[in-house]
């Protein structure tokens, strides 16, 4: 990559169950197999901590104020991609990410099926019922405000297909092969 290209960054989003962590971890795989100075950043680990903030469900403000530092300590340490899992569900939350990135950020769906995402979240969480129960309900919920939603620039289809095969698909979709 040159090095007078900008810094880009890719949000990949979907209904828990559809592969986002997989996927932009093998993104990560794929840049560093072209020697693209990237990091993947997982949005659910920055917003990992306890009470949530009153009116706050899924701690978004604090995932925001942690983004806002890792990315620009990747950025500063050199890297010209940041891959991003997680989950936007309002225009405003979108704009919020892109704001603290501070570059251009592309937003991509991976499309599953709900009875494909309810398989895998049954492998996820066998034994675990009650977590199962939250995730199953979560499933559906999320991929109706999504599929309403439609922040995404593109969607790639994430059903078929191996987890290298959805990451270069999502590469291409987002115009970064």
């Amino acid at each position: 990559m040159s090095t007078g290209e900008p810094s880009r960054a890719l949000l990949i989003i979907g209904t828990v169950g559809a592969g986002k962590t997989s996927v932009a971890d093998m993104v990560g795989d794929l840049l560093a197999d072209a020697g693209v100075a990237h990091a993947v950043i997982d949005l659910d680990a920055l917003r990992r901590s306890w009470p949530p903030a009153p009116g706050d469900r899924f701690n978004f403000e604090m995932a925001l104020r942690n983004l806002r530092s890792v990315a620009g300590n990747y950025l500063e340490a050199g890297a010209v991609r940041l891959v991003m899992a997680g989950v936007a569900e309002t225009r405003e939350e979108r704009r919020r990410y892109a704001e603290a990135v501070g570059i251009e950020l592309t937003v991509c769906r991976l499309r599953v099926e709900l009875p494909v995402v309810r398989q895998r979240l049954a492998r996820r969480h066998r034994d675990e019922e009650e977590t199962l129960r939250w995730h199953l309900n979560r499933s559906g919920e999320l991929d109706r405000i999504l599929q309403e939603a439609q922040l995404e620039d593109v969607v790639v289809e994430a059903a078929e297909g191996s987890v290298p095969e959805v990451a270069e698909a999502v590469l291409k979709a987002v115009g970064w092969r």
